[in-house]
């Protein structure tokens, strides 16, 4: 169970984050700490703002990055699909960076490929076609490069499904003869690819797609390409609902919970509008300066806090000495 719910990679964290701000959390103590940083995890927010090497660590912090950063950005696409084709793939990336920094930009071309194709790359797509692209691109990542390779080989003429003779004097690997009729532009067998497949989430440690739901995609054609095979796992909603981060499509810009709190949040900026000082025209100033707050990881702005400290007490030291 520890294994399968990635509990030491949360622990090995929690200890890494706990002596890099113990001095800060010794101050309300380290069982509180534990408690919100498991909080954190369950609720799927200990992903923000950290490095990509932990956010793509372990299923679940891949499905708590992908329902972020649904929430964050879904009114994207909202307003009866007024705004929904207004990104390429290099906007779309630097919404990426505003909750992982470091997000590197190839997955990001490569969730845009499976939309756009190579030729169409400087495109405009719409939220809702990234948006499941990217979920597919970025979740499944390790099983789509093996299935990348398995596709090549079909095409090449070879089968990935070897079979071993065990009495062959030579040691040679004999080879289920595949088809000959394998292009490019006709893709590959549908069936034999699924075999191979089948094979590979057999065989796999990483997260794979059910099974059972590629077999029922691949069932009503005969042939397929590979960017055909991932633009039907990104458009099957049976896949999206197993993987359990996105809602359906036709749900996709509903998050009642959210716009609850961005109705309080208005209204709250809207209470600061009317109570603001008066401008010199004697008009009320509707949109009062404010510092917005910026939402953090639990833990990283502790360390980030010390920095900024130390660096204005240093600022103030030098315009203290300029005085005199």
């Amino acid at each position: 169970f520890a294994a399968q719910r990635h509990v030491l990679t949360y622990m090995e964290d929690a200890v890494s984050q706990l002596l890099e701000n113990r001095e800060d959390i010794s101050q309300y103590g380290i069982a509180r700490f534990f408690t919100e940083y498991f909080n954190s995890v369950r609720q799927g927010t200990h992903i923000l703002f950290r490095e990509f090497s932990f956010v793509q660590a372990t299923p679940h912090n891949r499905a708590s990055f992908l329902r972020t950063f649904w929430r964050c950005f879904r009114t994207v696409g909202k307003n009866g699909g007024k705004y929904s084709s207004i990104c390429c793939y290099p906007e779309y990336h630097c919404l990426l960076q505003l909750l992982c920094p470091d997000f590197p930009m190839e997955l990001t071309q490569k969730a845009a490929r499976i939309v756009l194709m190579d030729d169409a790359m400087d495109c405009l797509m719409s939220f809702s076609d990234f948006l499941f692209a990217f979920q597919i691109q970025f979740y499944y990542s390790e099983f789509l490069e093996s299935v990348a390779a398995i596709y090549q080989d079909l095409l090449a003429g070879k089968n990935p499904n070897t079979v071993i003779v065990p009495t062959s004097s030579s040691g040679q690997h004999r080879q289920r003869q595949p088809p000959n009729d394998c292009s490019p532009l006709d893709g590959v067998e549908a069936s034999l690819f699924y075999q191979c497949l089948e094979s590979l989430c057999d065989r796999s440690k990483y997260s794979c797609p059910p099974a059972a739901l590629v077999k029922e995609m691949l069932s009503s054609t005969q042939r397929l390409t590979f960017y055909g095979f991932l633009m039907a796992l990104a458009k099957d909603q049976g896949i999206n609902r197993a993987l359990g981060a996105l809602p359906d499509k036709g749900d996709l810009f509903l998050d009642p919970a959210m716009d609850q709190e961005l109705e309080k949040l208005v209204a709250q900026v809207s209470g600061l509008s009317v109570s603001g000082p008066t401008s010199s025209s004697g008009d009320t100033a509707n949109l009062p300066v404010r510092n917005s707050p910026r939402i953090n990881s639990p833990w990283k702005p502790l360390h980030h806090r010390r920095k900024m400290d130390a660096e204005s007490e240093g600022s103030n030291e030098e315009t203290d000495s300029s005085e005199n």
